[in-house]
């Protein structure tokens, strides 16, 4: 295995806990309506987000 391909791997699976995060986050305000628990949804979805597109560009960026 490669090292890019490893890379590509843990960025992934990074991508998929904090959008858990953002769901389980979600959940907690949907049940206590604590603003925290909503900002904190919020900032992982960024986080994922921000993690989504950087593997993009890594796999764009490859093939070049």
């Amino acid at each position: 295995m490669r090292l890019l391909t490893a890379h590509k791997i843990l960025i992934s699976a990074a991508v998929v806990f904090f959008f858990g995060f953002a769901a389980w986050e979600f959940r907690d305000y949907l049940e206590t309506a604590n603003g925290w628990s909503m900002a904190g949804a919020i900032f992982y979805l960024v986080i994922a987000c921000g993690f989504g597109v950087y593997l993009r560009s890594l796999t764009k960026w490859v093939r070049l």
